[in-house]
């Protein structure tokens, strides 16, 4: 996302890819009433679990794809990231309405879900959220030739044969399946989409996808799953939002 838009601060969250997904985990969870917190997650059924899955990516997808279009019109990444906040702001409106007329309940859930959370995902639902990641970092990986050619600017991108409205489609779903399947299950976990890609870069000094892309993946994961020991300390009978944990130690 950040070769797409030319801009070091894009990010779902930034970009309120997040806040799409979460809207569309909101319509399954506040209008399905006992389907389950996140810390609850485990009693999803395979049904429920793909609902979800697939709510969160079509939401994520619809905010990239508005996103996208608004940017092209203005060329502008000062502009783009205002306008991103701006509607991830708007559907975070939309998601707190759509709380206050829902039962108390469905919000506690919601709620929970909210903080983030790596524990709540069953052997059967982790092979639906492995199969959609797995797709996503395929595409990713193929992408990678084209986002090198996006470096340089779209003008140099045509010169090279790549036709650029088939290669923002192609990272669009990519950026949806990733963004949508992860936020389902684990919730909008913050600042790790923004930070990692620019730490990968730091340590391997290179601009390559190639090398980036599989990079950001260990790196991205060795930093969460560190996130998420710190949050379950020996010693704490209370497991601490992950949320909470990403935003003290990422942004340092």
């Amino acid at each position: 996302m950040q070769t797409l838009f030319r801009n070091p601060l894009a990010d779902p969250a930034v970009l309120g890819i997040t806040a799409g997904a979460s809207l569309g985990v909101a319509m399954v969870m506040l209008t399905g009433g006992s389907l389950a917190t996140l810390f609850a997650i485990r009693e999803l059924g395979i049904s429920g679990s793909l609902l979800i899955t697939v709510a969160a990516c079509l939401g994520a997808g619809l905010v990239m794809v508005l996103v996208l279009l608004l940017s092209g019109r203005l060329r502008d990444n000062v502009l783009m990231l205002i306008i991103g906040i701006m509607i991830g702001s708007i559907t975070t409106s939309i998601i707190s309405i759509w709380q206050y007329f829902s039962s108390p309940e469905e919000v506690k859930d919601y709620l929970l879900w909210l903080f983030g959370s790596l524990g709540g995902v069953t052997g059967g639902q982790l092979l639906i959220l492995g199969t959609v990641t797995i797709l996503g970092l395929i595409m990713a990986w193929l992408s990678s030739k084209m986002l090198d050619a996006l470096l340089l600017g779209e003008n140099y991108a045509r010169s090279m044969g790549l036709n650029p409205r088939r290669a923002r489609l192609i990272i669009i779903c990519s950026s949806s399946l990733l963004a949508g399947s992860i936020t389902a299950f684990c919730g909008p976990i913050g600042f790790v989409g923004i930070a990692v890609p620019h730490i990968t870069r730091q340590l391997f000094r290179t601009s390559s996808h190639r090398t980036l892309v599989p990079a950001c993946c260990l790196i991205g994961t060795l930093l969460l799953l560190l996130c998420d020991v710190l949050s379950q300390l020996p010693g704490n009978q209370t497991v601490l939002p992950i949320n909470i944990i990403t935003a003290l130690i990422v942004p340092r």
